[in-house]
């Protein structure tokens, strides 16, 4: 364990920071200070407790004991460019969770106290949602940014998986196959600030005229608001010069889940030794249920995925962007375990997971945005554009001149 502090020793915050949404996992008595004029200069960050900071604690927001994944390349790179790094924010408990629970408290949503604000990002969309920080660094394995930055009306991005400038090592993983790191904040164009400064070359404007882009919007899948609000924004993109046209694509949790549970389990073993892990009930089921998967069956898991990665790739070969919710519903209340939907009644997780696990299991840079702007939006309800894989940049820009287009206060044709 990389903190040797005792397992009920309170997050530090400084006194003038109150934290009523329980959003801070640590906060030093002054930021770690970014290198004098860099590219980020000026800009502070917060830092998902996953991530490895020689000095600070990493807890995973859990009351169990966890590996040490060293120090993360990825904030040292953010500090040498410039940036401060104020703390760390909560998480759904060791990342295995879309709500925010965890072994502190969980966190609640930034102004809808009797909400939840989505995780596992939960702490760092909630820190850039009430303008704690200008960014947050987050995690994303099954939808981690984009839930919370849906949930909480901020912006999200996740890179192509394995992309050079968004390193993972130095973070504690929950699924090696399916983590990714990125950025949350309030406006778009912070993160693409971040994003430049990392590659080291700027982000080229795009326009949406004669685009083609794919609609993936399940019968049954979202409520009727969410719907509203997705046809609203591809509306928008219509009114951009963009064509528009639904497309199919199948859940894919049958190979999602026993990767993830296996890879978790696996990272967690140590801790699955003890008789009193000090896991949330929940985690401690799913990761011996991991645990229990045989070979044969982590295999087939991952022979799903080639499949379904073809089918990604053949869409992706078709259009040259994908729209979907980011979320099935507005933000649901906290201890909410199964929300209504057209398609019946499911159970929240698996209700959000099938909207967003297909993304980060098969490694598509991907934006949030929120569409409270558009016809028929919602505030805390958002869409996710889905790029080709390794056309970060080509996303980012494309989700910058949706952000900050006009609504048509239209639906699709």
């Amino acid at each position: 364990m990389t903190d040797p502090a005792r397992p009920d020793h309170p997050a530090r915050i400084t006194p003038e920071a109150s934290d009523p949404q329980r959003a801070w996992a640590f906060r030093p008595a002054s930021p770690l200070p970014g290198v004098p004029g860099g590219p980020l200069s000026g800009l502070t960050f917060s830092v998902k407790d996953l991530f490895g900071v020689p000095g600070w604690p990493l807890r995973a927001s859990t009351r169990a004991p966890v590996p040490d994944p060293g120090e993360s390349v990825l904030v040292r790179r953010l500090l040498d460019l410039g940036a401060s790094a104020t703390g760390k924010t909560h998480l759904h408990e060791i990342a295995l969770g879309i709500t925010g629970a965890n072994g502190f408290g969980g966190t609640a949503h930034p102004t809808r106290p009797e909400c939840v604000p989505g995780g596992s990002s939960s702490g760092a969309a909630v820190s850039v949602a009430l303008g704690q920080v200008e960014f947050a660094l987050g995690t994303d394995t099954g939808g981690s940014i984009r839930v919370p930055a849906a949930w909480c009306g901020v912006r999200g991005f996740k890179p192509t998986k394995g992309h050079a400038d968004w390193s993972e090592a130095g973070v504690l993983p929950l699924s090696r196959t399916c983590d990714h790191t990125g950025p949350l904040a309030a406006e778009l164009p912070t993160i693409i600030r971040v994003h430049e400064a990392l590659t080291g070359h700027p982000v080229p404007p795009q326009d949406w005229a004669g685009r083609r882009v794919g609609l993936w919007l399940p019968d049954g899948w979202v409520t009727p608001d969410v719907r509203a609000a997705v046809l609203g924004v591809a509306g928008t993109l219509e009114g951009l010069g963009a064509t528009v046209t639904p497309v199919d694509f199948p859940e894919v949790l049958d190979a999602y889940s026993p990767i993830v549970l296996s890879e978790a389990a696996a990272v967690h073993r140590d801790a699955l030794t003890l008789d009193e892990p000090g896991f949330l009930p929940f985690t401690l089921a799913a990761l011996r249920q991991g645990a229990a998967l045989s070979a044969d069956e982590v295999e087939a898991a991952f022979a799903r995925r080639a499949a379904y990665r073809e089918r990604l790739d053949a869409l992706l070969g078709t259009f040259d962007v994908l729209l979907a919710p980011a979320v099935p519903t507005p933000p649901p209340r906290a201890g909410q375990d199964e929300v209504d939907l057209p398609g019946g009644p499911l159970p929240l997780r698996r209700a959000v997971l099938r909207l967003t696990a297909p993304f980060s299991l098969l490694g598509a840079p991907t934006a949030a945005l929120p569409t409270a702007h558009h016809a028929g939006g919602q505030p805390f309800v958002g869409v996710q554009l889905v790029g080709r894989h390794g056309q970060d940049d080509t996303l980012l820009a494309l989700a910058h001149a949706l952000d900050t287009a006009p609504a048509t206060g239209t639906e699709p044709a």
